[in-house]
């Protein structure tokens, strides 16, 4: 149940993070890369005074590993997927783009299927289909 939880309070933060960016994207016309350079600029100060009793264990986790946490998390997701969603926060509703933005999850359990070691279950196929659909029917119009 503590995974749950913890989904639970990452999409409320997410969620009432991307209302608060937007707002301030729009009030300051602010460029999006702007705006995620100051959110990673505070993001950083308290995760690295946070993660300092942990920086030991860089060593220890080799190359590939850092590699991939580099390359998916401050490339892809990152860089990539939030200048994406900055701009989109942008340019668009809040109401279109945060469910369109966070079917993120629908993209990670296909990958996990097609290239990890994972089986779709029926009811997680059910649920993802229902979850598209909803976001169909939140996106149009």
């Amino acid at each position: 149940m503590r995974a749950q939880i913890l989904a639970l309070l990452t999409a409320a933060a997410w969620g009432i993070g991307g209302f608060f960016e937007k707002k301030g994207l729009l009030l300051g016309n602010l460029p999006p890369h702007v705006g995620i350079t100051l959110r990673t600029a505070v993001a950083l100060v308290i995760l690295g005074a946070i993660s300092i009793p942990q920086w030991r264990t860089l060593h220890t986790a080799g190359p590939k590993a850092l590699l991939y946490v580099v390359l998916g998390g401050g490339v892809l997701a990152g860089a990539v997927g939030m200048f994406c969603f900055y701009a989109a926060l942008k340019a668009g509703s809040l109401s279109q783009v945060m469910p369109i933005a966070f079917t993120s999850p629908l993209f990670g359990v296909l990958l996990a299927v097609i290239v990890g070691a994972e089986r779709l279950q029926p009811r997680t196929a059910i649920g993802m289909a229902l979850t598209v659909g909803g976001i169909v029917l939140l996106s149009i119009g």
